[in-house]
């Protein structure tokens, strides 16, 4: 969910050091948060801290307050905090230390440090795109797109912790210096923190009278449904016989989840939280299994990954896949919040997963399953910078890097904000820096794995970055990524694009009939960015975090080279072009019998992955 880029030391602060009152107003927050509200996640946390910085910037023209304040801000927060939940304990649970609210960017503290990094020009332009309403997507867009060029040109040194990050320090500025509507307007707070005023219920006499009327009737009922509650908890716990025949791959779960604050869940409470593993409650299928919806104890909707067909063998695949996801957090990433595995009797081995709720599905859902409006440009626009991120952080921001391997549009899950979060970690790989990985075994869906992973399994980052290519031009032509023609015949989205851009038609890419469609050449940019992108040939691409530059800014795209001979064309011409070609210890792939059994054991790891479950067994999982 966030970004845990630091890694510059950070001094062990005293008591006494952090004894000043805070001087920040958290009273600020107030009518953004009532005893009704949901959104007590991390992120949701720091964007109201982003308020309170900005009416502070205003006041004083500081970014942050003194280090010697920092205790003293934390607990004025909390206090709010616990008017929702007392259960919620900002620090631990979000894992901020007590002085990065004091510790940001770059050592900026102030507004002239600030304006002494960033050119005038720069400044002017944030004016321009940011000085109006706020409410509307297409001028909140402009402007969130401005601020992150800002951030992507001049503040990209050191930071410190992840509660004050540099690319925060522009959505500051412009709420108390850019915008003339400033923090009391309800557009502005929303487009920059996503804040949105907690609306009380009404009531009047007539509902109180009946509320008084029933309360001793609720509160026996609920005294008499708690102590029931308590007594069949305590016999669950009697009754809970876990068995496990990797001792070392669970203990290793339970001391990660100390360390990292997953929470590891009984069987029986994750049964209970999908009303027994219900039809109604799946939301998602695959060859590893089912995701359900679930409701947890406390209220809260999460997504629950069940993985099929498991054996003890499969442990440590499954603790692989918990490490993956609990070791990264950043907004464009999906937040891992536990696990659950057991051994039962009747039920056999469990392996699950518990993440949150993503409530407009995915990327898939919305581009080829839905029959609702189509998605707008503004919100192609957000997905495609999301995703981009989320990417640029794997490769980049992650210690050491993952490769995902497994990008495409299903992994692409969307939260109510239409915020891009990546998904499905279970196929990434750790990669020493500076290494370029060979793999034994391809995995990946057809039509997104790049040519030269595909065909020798050679595995770099810009492996992903072909992946995400493909669902770049997905994102903007609404085309898939492969398509049958008829039954001898295949063509790929990108060989589609490329031809259109060859002849020099790059916007007839564009999805006809997308609302609020924007300028012709932003439009024009993204679609050459992912035609560069999904090039065949690996060193043709750029890498994640020069995409994420040029879409955040002016910079421009390169040069698109020629492309060599497609990937689906005549398996004549395949079979000639690659056995042109040797790769040392890769024999059986660069001849045609080798081709042939990728292609037989790729379609056969689409349909029957569940066949080759990479979780939950382990002798069929090498089989491509």
């Amino acid at each position: 969910m966030l970004v845990y880029g630091s890694r510059i030391p950070i001094r062990k602060l005293a008591n006494d050091d952090l004894s000043s009152a805070c001087p920040m107003n958290f009273n600020a927050l107030q009518k953004y948060v009532s005893k009704r509200s949901t959104k007590l996640e991390c992120p949701y946390v720091l964007q109201g801290l982003r308020l309170v910085q900005s009416e502070y910037f205003k006041s004083t023209g500081l970014f942050l307050p003194p280090l010697n304040s920092s205790e003293s801000c934390w607990d004025s927060y909390q206090t709010l905090v616990d008017q929702v939940s007392s259960k919620f304990d900002i620090r631990s649970t979000c894992g901020f230390q007590t002085s990065w609210i004091s510790e940001g960017c770059m050592n900026i503290s102030s507004r002239a440090e600030f304006e002494a990094y960033v050119p005038a020009s720069a400044l002017q332009g944030l004016m321009q795109n940011c000085n109006q309403s706020l409410e509307n997507s297409a001028p909140c867009s402009s402007c969130t797109t401005s601020m992150s060029g800002i951030q992507a040109s001049y503040l990209t040194g050191p930071q410190i912790g992840n509660v004050t990050e540099c690319n925060n320090y522009p959505f500051i500025y412009v709420a108390a210096v850019s915008n003339q509507y400033g923090l009391t307007d309800e557009g502005t707070v929303k487009c920059l923190f996503s804040l949105e005023i907690a609306q009380p219920r009404k009531r009047n006499r007539r509902v109180l009278s009946i509320v008084i009327g029933c309360f001793v009737t609720v509160i026996f009922g609920a005294f008499v449904g708690l102590l029931f509650f308590l007594r069949r908890r305590k016999k669950w716990k009697r009754r809970r016989v876990v068995r496990n025949n990797v001792g070392s791959s669970v203990s290793g779960l339970d001391s990660m989840s100390v360390s990292t604050n997953l929470v590891r869940y009984t069987f029986d409470e994750i049964k209970q939280a999908t009303r027994k593993f219900s039809r109604d409650n799946i939301i998602g299928k695959g060859g590893y299994g089912n995701v359900y919806k679930g409701l947890l104890y406390d209220g809260s909707e999460v997504a629950l990954k069940r993985f099929k067909n498991c054996s003890a063998a499969g442990d440590a695949s499954f603790t692989h896949e918990v490490e993956v996801i609990a070791s990264v957090r950043h907004v464009n990433l999906v937040a891992l919040r536990g696990y659950c595995t057991a051994t039962t009797p009747y039920e056999g081995h469990q392996r699950i997963i518990v993440c949150d709720l993503m409530r407009n599905g995915s990327l898939h859902d919305h581009l080829f399953e839905s029959d609702e409006r189509k998605l707008s440009w503004p919100i192609r626009q957000k997905i495609a910078l999301g995703t981009a991120r989320g990417l640029a952080y794997l490769h980049y921001g992650a210690q050491p890097a993952i490769i995902h391997r497994d990008i495409k549009a299903s992994n692409i899950l969307l939260d109510e904000n239409f915020e891009a979060k990546v998904a499905d970690f279970g196929l990434a790989k750790f990669t020493p820096e500076g290494m370029t990985h060979l793999s034994t075994r391809v995995a990946g869906t057809m039509g997104y794995v790049a040519p030269e992973y595909a065909l020798y399994g050679q595995l770099t980052e810009r492996s992903d970055v072909y992946s995400f290519g493909v669902v770049l031009l997905e994102l903007l032509s609404g085309k898939k990524a492969l398509n049958s023609t008829n039954e001898n015949q295949t063509s790929l989205v990108t060989d589609w694009a490329w031809s259109l851009v060859k002849k020099g038609r790059p916007l007839d890419v564009i999805e006809e009939d997308m609302p609020d469609l924007g300028p012709p050449e932003i439009m024009e940019k993204y679609v050459m960015i992912a035609v560069l992108s999904s090039h065949p040939q690996l060193y043709a691409r750029p890498t994640m975090d020069q995409i994420v530059k040029i879409l955040e800014t002016d910079l421009p795209v390169p040069t698109i080279p020629e492309r060599p001979i497609s990937i689906v064309s005549e398996r004549d011409d395949i079979e000639r072009s690659v056995s042109g070609m040797s790769y040392s210890g890769s024999d059986n792939l660069s001849s045609p019998a080798g081709y042939r059994t990728y292609t037989f054991e790729s379609e056969l790891s689409s349909s029957e992955r569940g066949k080759s479950n990479l979780y939950c067994d382990e002798d069929d999982k090498q089989s491509v």
